[in-house]
């Protein structure tokens, strides 16, 4: 198949690095596979102001830094894959889009380029990996939900929410995999002192201000208690980070297992969320995640992979900590083994034959 990929400007988000797995992966299975993003606008002079404002720092884009493309294994054969980074800003339009058999977009925005593309750049698939309405344009947003192009979900919130809200069904529910041969670690005990960690992003929909107000009221029990994070944002004056947390920056992909096993259990409070794939990057880590019920979390946790909070809920978060702090050694490797092999059991080359059947059943309609 010739597959396109109609991807938004590059950056450090869970569902680039999904999108940019599975057309590494298809290209890998001999099908030629181009993915397009435009390039990020330049900053506008409010969004300098408020940089300077609130971290001293001019903004830096995205496209500056490090990029979930760059380290793809395996390189494909010649010909089979190419990324373009478009010339211009936003939209990409039918003039940048090779003519293919299918055509995928995700990010609502891009749902609307690829409504917009004629038959000849393929048939048309939204992989839908969440409910954007966090971003604004809540119009939008739902007219390119109700589109008659088939939908590709990763959990089943997004299935019952295009069902019950839009009336539409899903071709398929893909989850998302990790890559076991790079988030891994051996079994272990807990650490001599008590550690939990977190995502930091000023984004109001991750929650990290409740992680962090569950780690403030769970320091009170335990002030022993030690902090790891790391964020592709430095920390904002309006959000600052707990006392003594070992921050990282744009961490590299490598070292991203050793954050995730220095921990006890990973903190994941987000508000809203597609899929959430910090969960199964600390589960294959072998460490145990306190979650609210956003994402993929309520079917990743139900096998007693950690522990489920209530949304929103600081005190709640705060006592699975200390719950946890205070396991014996038995019972936090037995809910660590749980994690592991939760998240192990099931690989991107499962979800990428998935994808595949279900690009194959579209062309055959």
């Amino acid at each position: 198949m010739r597959i396109t990929f109609l991807l938004p400007p590059d950056g450090l988000y869970g569902g680039i690095r999904v999108l940019a797995t599975y057309a590494h992966s298809l290209s890998l299975r001999g099908h030629s596979v181009t993915v397009l993003q435009p390039q990020h606008p330049k900053p506008t002079f409010r969004q300098i102001i408020r940089s300077l404002r609130h971290t001293h720092r001019l903004p830096k884009l995205p496209d500056a830094g490090p990029s979930y493309f760059d380290n793809l294994a395996s390189p494909p054969p010649p010909g089979s894959f190419q990324r373009i980074k478009l010339p211009h800003t936003a939209p990409i339009t039918a003039a940048d889009v090779p003519d293919a058999d299918i055509a995928i977009a995700t990010w609502w925005e891009t749902v609307e380029w690829l409504q917009a593309l004629p038959a000849s750049k393929g048939k048309k698939a939204h992989f839908m990996q969440d409910y954007e309405i966090w971003a604004g344009h809540i119009d939008r947003v739902d007219a390119t939900c109700r589109l008659p192009i088939p939908k590709i979900v990763i959990a089943q919130w997004v299935a019952d929410l295009l069902q019950s809200k839009f009336g539409r069904t899903p071709i398929a529910r893909i989850p998302n995999a990790v890559d076991a041969a790079l988030f891994s670690a051996p079994p272990r005990d807990k650490h001599a002192t008590p550690t939990v960690g977190f995502t930091y992003t000023p984004m109001h929909n991750k929650g990290a201000d409740i992680a962090i107000r569950a780690i403030e009221i769970a320091r009170q029990q335990l002030p022993t208690l030690h902090v790891v994070s790391f964020g592709s944002m430095q920390p904002v004056n309006t959000l600052p980070l707990p006392p003594d947390t070992d921050f990282r920056f744009r961490v590299p992909d490598a070292e991203l297992p050793t954050i995730y096993a220095a921990c006890d259990a990973w903190l994941f409070p987000s508000r809203i969320e597609g899929f959430g794939l910090p969960l199964l990057e600390a589960m294959a880590c072998r460490t145990p995640v306190i979650a609210a019920p956003a994402g993929a979390a309520p079917e990743l946790l139900a096998a007693g992979t950690g522990i489920l909070v209530p949304a929103e809920d600081p005190h709640a978060m705060a006592n699975a900590i200390l719950h946890i702090a205070a396991m014996p050694s038995s019972d936090w490797q037995a809910l660590s083994t749980a994690a592991y092999h939760t998240a192990t059991g099931y690989t991107w080359q499962d979800a990428t034959t998935h994808l595949e059947t279900t690009l194959h059943s579209l062309l055959a309609r």
